[in-house]
Order: structure tokens, then sequence, then C-alpha cells
């Protein structure tokens, strides 16, 4: 059965009263997705299950390949980015979307409407250890303010000057989601977890000396953690915990409404 059979027959069964709207739209998650050239597959629902479209990854892929990507993207959805891009490949795509936004600490291109602010509540708040943990953390910060979320920074607070966090007491009660990026023996995120009342989000990066292992040491030391409510992303995966970030407020944001429909 192809896409816009599917798509009919599923239409006609909600007419008909044989299935719900609800569950009409649980499988409209799942459907739509649009071939690009014979290289890709965009996948225009995935806003709906995730709240945020399909991210393109960038290492691996052609300046060309990006590109339709991004264009494609572009037609449905009003923010559009890529992760990991280098400033080379950013300045050859460039020249055919004159309107895509280079974040060069981040490495995050994107396309967005020039009135974009938050627009879904809830904090999300980015620590980093120290200040060659930024390019991860920055991952974090852009990729959750291009989601919709407010963001609030706080760089260079690691535990071997902990007055600097101690000092930031207030940012840390003002979060709803607290995201931690620390990397040698990464031990700021139990710290944090320690202080606060809100999930704690851990992503270790590969900075450090020879036994840091390439990022393993503080990923073994964040998966330790005495600190209970304390998440751990892969090494360097600023992304993904940006990503997981969302899904727990807009989760709580869904069983807050649930509750009042009940009330």
């Amino acid at each position: 059965m192809t896409q816009p059979e599917a798509l009919r027959h599923l239409l006609n069964a909600v007419a008909l009263g044989d299935i719900s709207p609800e569950a009409a739209l649980d499988k409209l998650k799942h459907f739509d997705y649009e071939p690009v050239a014979d290289f890709a597959k965009v996948d225009h629902h995935r806003s709906l299950r995730t709240g945020f479209p399909e991210v393109i990854w960038g290492p691996g892929k052609t300046p060309e390949q990006i590109l339709q990507i991004l264009q494609s993207l572009r037609q449905r959805n009003p923010v559009v980015m890529a992760t990991r891009i280098e400033p080379e490949v950013y300045h050859q795509i460039q020249g055919r979307i004159p309107d895509l936004r280079y974040y060069r600490t981040a490495r995050i291109c994107a396309v967005v409407p020039l009135d974009w602010k938050p627009r879904y509540p809830g904090v999300i708040t980015l620590l980093s250890a120290g200040t060659a943990d930024l390019p991860v953390a920055e991952e974090a910060a852009v990729t959750a303010e291009l989601s919709g979320f407010e963001v609030k920074r706080l760089w260079d607070v690691g535990v071997s000057g902990i007055h600097r966090l101690l000092d930031n007491r207030q940012l840390l009660t003002e979060a709803d989601v607290l995201i931690v990026v620390a990397g040698m023996e990464g031990a700021l995120p139990s710290v944090v977890a320690g202080l606060a009342d809100c999930p704690v989000i851990a992503v270790p990066t590969s900075i450090g000396y020879g036994a840091s292992l390439g990022g393993l040491a503080p990923l073994l030391t964040m998966l330790n953690s005495c600190a209970a409510g304390v998440g751990v992303m892969n090494i360097d995966n600023g992304f993904g915990a940006a990503m997981l970030a969302g899904q727990i407020l807009r989760s709580a944001q869904k069983l807050q409404m649930k509750l009042q429909r009940e009330t």
C-alpha cells in the first residue's frame, strides 16, 4: 500500500467512526517521510513525536547532501538545523541558503525565523566545568534554544574552584532541568545533583589528559554518581542532552494538562 493509499484508508476509517481521531493521530506520528534523491528519507513527522523536526548529522555527508536535506526540511518546518558542521562546510552551503545561521562554537547551522523566541514553558540551565567543554555545552544550549526553550548558561564552574558554582546557587534553583557538561574526572554533575531539586543530565566530554581515555573516565564517574536523579549521555553528546531535557519538560506539560482535564 502506498503512502497516499494508506492515508486515504486511515481518513476513511476516521470518517466512518472505525478509529478515533486520537488513534489516527498516533498512527500519523510514524507516517510521513520524503525521499531526498537516493541518499536520504526525511522524517517530516519527527516533530509530532519529539517536539522538534529531524536534525541533520553533518559528519559523513557531503555539503550537497546537507544542502538538499535542509531544503527539504525547511519546506515544512519553521526551524531546521544540522550539527557538527565545520566552518568550511557552512560556507559552501550558505551560498545557496542566504538566511542560514552559523553558531561557530556549537558547530551548528540552522534556518531560524528572525522573531524566534522561547515558546514552551520551562527553563533549561547549562553548566560547564571548564572553558574547553564549551563546544559540547554550546551544542546543547543552542539545540535547546532552537527547540523553543528558555536557556540559561553558566560556564567554567568546575569542582577545582567550587566557590564559583556556589556563588551561583540561584541559577540552580531557577532551573527546571540542568544539563551539566564536564571532562577530566567528570565530578561536577554529582555535585550539582546534590544541590539541585530538578533532573540533572550529565554529559561527559573527551577533554582531559591521557588517563581520561577520551572521555571514558568522566563517563564512568557520571554513571557511578552517588547523587540521585542523574541521567548520563554519551561522550560529547550535547545535542542528545538538549533533546532529553526538552522531552522531560514536554512530558511534564502533558501530565499537567492531563491532570487539569481530569479535575
